[in-house]
């Protein structure tokens, strides 16, 4: 018995001999990696498969986007969304607790989820601006640092999504939910407390890192699948015939490239279904073709920004797409230097292979990483079935938080550009022949036609495109916009910060406010108009809401409990 315990052991000796000398080797190879070829001085980029630097380049990017967003929400919410807004959020919140019996109980929070429920209603204006400044303050820490945790992550998520569910229209668009989703995902790239660009022990999960991948292969095959199911002129190529004249938001670079000739307009259109058709099916073919999906939706995303000013949509969709490069792929942007970053990467790999027992933590973060990916799987349900629905709907959020969303782009495309211009006139009489409107101008949108289209990308003007909307249905559809006349009626200087321009600067007030109705078109580079310093031509198509003053506004502001322009 004692000899064939002796023989039985042998092979268990062998075979733990093997796995050491396997140990051995595979520490051999990542101080390789960390020593550099011989007489280099510097470490070897660090190997595939970790994503260390790649967790680095996300936060920063995520921050960055954070601080657009806050910086945007901090000059405009005070106009939009305070005590004398457009469309105040007070009495939105009041409305909605209204409608819950006056509490504010689970039906409200979900409904509406924002701290502001828990927060001083007396100030509402400060209120909004401590949360901008907030966000700011802590997303430029994250940017300037790259060191990020769970906590503060989730302090960026929390504010957003608090302005984001009290900003009504003005912040109905689809890139909001595509922040607060990118931002989720980025809370669980973190540690939870420690601050660390390469935190011990908290590889990036390769569960959050497919949560990336996960999502920018749903905004792209849902802005491939809603223009092939929707426009027709997506399905016979003609849809870049219009596009850079009738987008939301023109830059320079768009009044050219309306020009190209119809077989360029083709080309780009082909190129578009590829891009958000085919290649969203390349991230789940492998690390090579992860990173081809991945440099190809990123220079997609830098041609759209070129293009026009898609507020920072374009921007916020590279974000994802970085998930598809790990370390290797992202070595050229750190420095080769002894003891930076890179070469840390590397030691860190070696020391985590040597480590025989790995601390209580790291064990917690595996059943919480776990947690999170089924999750994101059980909220995907809506939004795949979403995808493969015929009638699919773009922009839209299944849960009250927006963690995982449906997305799409321009699914049908204007064929003609049509602008509101407001004018206002000093004369008694807004009927009388001889009255002299003079026009407002805003601070992006098509108005004077010798102004050149601007480029503000990242940047959004809210009420800019809120305007491009307005233009394509009624006044009565969009009810601010008449609220919108009365604060120009009374000169308040907040609204005013809204404007490019205001005619009545230095003098007394209009008496009337109108809006007219346009047809625009750009000049063609090179003739007549363009001589001439025009960069639009215009029709008038007719009136689109009749000439109103501050007096006749009275009721229609207390019939919505509207605070009354007062004259500054």
């Amino acid at each position: 018995m004692l000899a064939a315990g002796s023989d039985m052991a042998a092979p268990s000796a062998a075979l733990r001999q093997r796995r050491a000398a396997a140990g051995d080797g595979a520490r051999g190879a990542l101080e390789r990696v960390v020593a550099g070829p011989a007489g280099s001085g510097v470490g070897s980029p660090p190997p595939p498969g970790t994503f260390w630097l790649t967790r680095i380049v996300l936060l920063r990017s995520i921050a960055l986007l954070y601080f657009v967003a806050f910086l945007v929400a901090y000059h405009q919410n005070k106009q939009l969304i305070g005590e004398k807004g457009l469309l105040p959020c007070k009495l939105y919140l009041q409305n909605v607790k209204k409608y819950f019996k006056g509490k504010i109980n689970l039906d409200a929070l979900s409904y509406a989820p924002t701290i502001i429920w828990f927060l001083d209603w007396s100030d509402m204006d400060s209120t909004l601006d401590y949360l901008s400044l907030l966000g700011l303050a802590t997303s430029a820490f994250v940017l300037i640092t790259g060191c990020a945790n769970m906590v503060l992550m989730s302090v960026l998520w929390v504010l957003y999504l608090s302005l984001v569910n009290v900003g009504q229209i003005w912040y109905s668009f689809g890139w909001e939910s595509q922040l607060l989703e990118t931002g989720f995902l980025g809370i669980f790239l973190c540690p939870l407390w420690t601050l660390s660009r390469l935190p011990r022990h908290t590889p990036p999960s390769s569960i959050v890192i497919w949560g990336f991948r996960w999502l920018i292969f749903r905004i792209m095959l849902g802005a491939g699948l809603i223009k092939i199911r929707g426009d027709r002129c997506w399905r016979e190529l003609t849809c870049m015939d219009y596009h850079y004249e009738t987008q939301p938001v023109p830059n320079p670079i768009a009044y050219f490239m309306h020009r190209s000739p119809w077989w360029f307009h083709q080309f780009e259109t082909l190129v578009n279904h590829f891009i958000e058709l085919v290649v969203p099916f390349f991230v789940f073919l492998g690390r090579r073709m992860c990173i081809v999906h991945g440099l190809l939706q990123i220079l997609f995303q830098v041609l759209l920004i070129i293009s026009g000013n898609l507020s920072f949509l374009n921007w916020l969709t590279i974000v994802p797409s970085i998930a598809c490069f790990d370390d290797s792929s992202l070595g050229l942007l750190f420095s080769s230097r002894r003891g930076g970053l890179k070469e840390r990467v590397a030691q860190m790999q070696l020391k985590e292979a040597a480590s025989e027992q790995l601390p209580l933590g790291c064990y917690v973060r595996k059943v919480v990483n776990i947690s999170f990916g089924l999750l994101i799987a059980y909220l995907s349900i809506p939004v795949v079935l979403n995808l493969l629905n015929s009638r699919q709907v773009m922009n839209t959020s299944f849960n009250p938080l927006r963690i995982v969303n449906t997305y799409g782009a321009f699914g049908s495309i204007t064929k003609e550009r049509t602008e509101v211009v407001l004018q206002g006139t000093s004369s008694l009489d807004p009927n009388d022949p001889a009255a002299v409107w003079e026009e407002y101008d805003f601070k992006c949108k098509p108005g004077d036609l010798k102004r050149r289209p601007c480029f503000i990308t990242p940047y959004h003007y809210r009420l800019d495109w809120l305007m491009w909307f307005a233009a394509f249905q009624t006044y009565e559809q969009n009810e601010w916009i008449i609220h919108l006349a009365g604060k120009l009626l009374a000169q308040e200087e907040e609204t005013l910060s809204l404007m490019a321009t205001n005619p009545f600067a230095g003098r007394a007030p209009p008496r009337w406010i109108r809006g007219e109705h346009f047809k625009y078109k750009f000049s063609r580079p090179g003739g007549k108009h363009a001589s001439e310093g025009r960069w639009w031509i215009r029709k008038r198509i007719g009136p689109y809401f009749p000439p109103v003053n501050l007096q006749g506004l009275k009721k229609f502001y207390e019939d919505r409990n509207w605070p009354y322009p007062v004259r500054d």
